[in-house]
């Protein structure tokens, strides 16, 4: 019998094969047996920890939801350089935006996870406080202004390579300017405010 420890790398081992291969492949187009090549293990030590693929797969979503929530941290009172730490992370890991990026197209229209469901619920909590004490326009609603705030971040990722595309018409091509037009952005839609309240955290 495996111990304790072996399981814990053989699992963690498949996570991240996994996670190699989603990214790359999407999860209709993954294999189990790649990223059993991968992991140095057996399909059936995969399905032992992970029923299907798609649970494979949501168990790494959910994760890399979490990730992406504790690495950026929404703060309702600055969305300019929220928006610009979800750009950082994004462009700085863009196998992790591919990866979410396939779940939203293969996945569409099923049940939320609920790591997904949480954040997304919590955030719009946040926001609503922020209007509610005056540091954000009640005009809008939370949701559009979480879902805005994150593709005006996330614009860049993936295609950063418009910037060389587009050759002399770009005044600085440097990734610098990029998120300097993604605050920008935001700060003009949702500027940034001085806090009221210490009930936001």
């Amino acid at each position: 019998m495996p111990s304790s420890t072996s399981a814990d790398s053989t699992r963690d081992r498949i996570v991240a094969a996994a996670t190699a291969e989603f990214s790359q492949h999407g999860i209709a187009g993954a294999r189990i047996e790649r990223i059993a090549k991968a992991a140095k293990t057996s399909k059936e030590r995969v399905y032992a920890y992970f029923r299907s693929k798609e649970a494979l797969y949501r168990f790494i979503a959910e994760r890399e939801m979490a990730l992406v929530a504790e690495a950026t941290r929404l703060d309702p009172t600055d969305l300019p350089e929220y928006a610009g730490r979800v750009h950082d992370y994004f462009v700085s890991h863009p196998d992790r935006h591919r990866l979410m990026t396939w779940g939203r197209l293969e996945f569409a229209g099923s049940t939320t996870d609920a790591v997904t469901q949480r954040t997304v619920r919590r955030k719009a909590e946040l926001l609503r406080k922020a209007q509610e004490v005056g540091q954000l326009d009640t005009a809008w609603d939370p949701i559009d202004i979480l879902v805005l705030v994150n593709q005006i971040a996330m614009a860049w990722a993936g295609q950063l390579d418009l910037v060389d595309a587009a050759g002399d018409q770009v005044r600085d091509t440097s990734l610098t300017a990029r998120r300097a037009a993604v605050v920008a952005a935001v700060q003009r839609l949702f500027p940034a405010a001085a806090a009221t309240t210490n009930d936001l955290a």
